[in-house]
């Protein structure tokens, strides 16, 4: 009866499959939603991969996710991903069905998968990876996964006790998640353009978890984010492989893989992203990979356009950058990355959740965990809140000290462009929400155009 129930329940999702591409429409959750409805243990007897790798962590998992699929099909593999889809079990299912034969077994050797981390309990009582990436724990959305250690502890209780973990050994909390499970740690040493002691309002954990003393920080890189120890005897976790060096001038990264040093191509020159790349590095060496391999395969690869982009116009640069909305942390990351760039910057934020502009939020919280002091510089000339939220980003702005006349708040994206001070400014940078990517599109194509027919070129 169970095989019947299997059965029927892929068959169903394959056909949908069908009939949605036939109508032009992508299908990376509907599927998997309708296959889970008729068998709710879908997840636990579909066939799987040789080799399941799963991605998960508040910031970072998609671009880690897309990056250990790029650097194995540059390698030569055939990569089942969720990378278009859904890191829900609906999605994960999805992505299941559309690799598998009409008898469900897995016609791939090896899947990599996003898996959000709230899901952990709806996905790893039936799917099992082999390894698991966290990329690391902060608070999030008010409105899902604003409590960190709650996160971490979905996380110790639902992952597999077979599953082999690749961890941040720079982030305290979800270095300790699952702590019987077997795991290797990655971690980043102090570059030497980095701040003795980064402004942030946001920090997770400031004592010790096993004792209650106050922590003590030899470096904290942003938020909480660093080498801590407390003098009860806890402290952060060794890395098994640590990135020694970043040469931002000719890209490359140097790393200590559990004692050897090895030189890979650094692929962007945003220290989240240098975690990115070596929390992908350790996935494909402890996959065994050679460092050879591994090099050869990040010469191939980009970050996700989706998530960066940049483009020079008639000597103004445009950059595209993401960062969630409703997440006090990954804006502050772009709000800091932004400051750090040189020449006089315009930035437009669009961080507006596309689900609070339907069925807005009275709990604007985060926007006061965000560093928006960042973007009190000299060379910040304009600032653009956009959204539903865009007057509320101006109060925000003039606490932090911004100045009246650099804030031109508008009320939604299409303002944007024709609101833009061009000749002011030689850098343009859009900040724009996870589900607003297709919008920024339109966005950076507008004022590309306003560029052009600005400055005739």
């Amino acid at each position: 009866m169970k095989k019947i129930r299997f059965l029927l329940a892929l068959w169903t999702a394959k056909l949908i499959k069908l009939l949605l591409k036939a109508v032009g429409r992508p299908g990376t959750y509907f599927s998997g939603k309708v296959a889970i409805k008729i068998c709710p243990d879908f997840l636990g007897l579909i066939g799987r991969p040789e080799t399941v790798i799963g991605v998960t962590g508040t910031n970072g998992k998609t671009t880690v996710c897309n990056m250990i699929s790029d650097l194995l099909e540059a390698g030569g593999e055939d990569v089942l991903s969720n990378r278009l889809g859904s890191n829900i079990n609906a999605g994960v299912a999805t992505a299941l069905i559309d690799g598998a034969s009409i008898t469900g077994r897995s016609k791939k050797r090896i899947a990599v998968l996003e898996i959000d981390e709230r899901s952990a309990r709806l996905i790893y009582p039936y799917f099992k990876p082999d390894c698991l990436v966290i990329t690391n724990l902060f608070r999030d959305s008010m409105r899902r996964n604003a409590h960190s250690e709650y996160i971490a502890s979905i996380l110790t209780e639902y992952i597999p006790k077979t599953t082999k973990l690749v961890l941040n050994a720079d982030d305290l909390i979800s270095s300790a998640v699952a702590p019987e499970n077997e795991r290797v740690y990655f971690g980043m040493e102090r570059l030497p353009n980095e701040e003795e002691a980064p402004a942030n309002i946001v920090r997770d954990i400031v004592v010790c978890p096993e004792c209650g003393r106050t922590l003590h920080y030899d470096f904290r890189r942003y938020h909480h984010i660093g080498r801590a120890r407390c003098e009860c005897g806890f402290a952060s976790k060794t890395p098994d492989y640590l990135a020694l060096s970043a040469d931002f001038e000719n890209m490359r990264l140097k790393v200590s893989e559990k004692g050897e040093i090895r030189e890979y191509r650094l692929i962007s020159d945003t220290v989240f992203n240098i975690y990115n790349e070596l929390a992908a590095i350790t996935v494909l060496r402890e996959l065994g990979k050679t460092p050879a391999e591994v090099e050869q395969a990040l010469e191939k690869i980009e970050v996700v356009r989706s998530r960066f982009w940049e483009e020079e116009k008639c000597g103004k640069t445009v950059t595209m950058l993401m960062a969630k909305g409703l997440n006090a942390v990954a804006c502050s990351r772009a709000f800091d990355y932004v400051r750090r760039e040189k020449g006089r910057k315009a930035v437009a934020l669009m961080y507006d959740d596309i689900f609070d502009e339907k069925e807005t939020s009275e709990n604007i919280a985060w926007i006061y965990d965000a560093d928006y002091e960042f973007l009190n510089s000299e060379d910040l000339v304009q600032v653009i809140p956009c959204g539903v939220r865009a007057l509320d980003g101006k109060l925000r702005l003039l606490i932090a000290g911004v100045p009246e006349e650099k804030i031109t708040p508008v009320s939604c994206e299409a303002e944007v462009a024709p609101a833009i001070r061009y000749s002011e400014v030689d850098r343009i940078f859009l900040l724009y929400d996870v589900y607003r990517h297709s919008i920024a599109v339109k966005v950076r194509a507008e004022v590309m155009k306003k560029i052009e027919e600005a400055f005739q070129c």
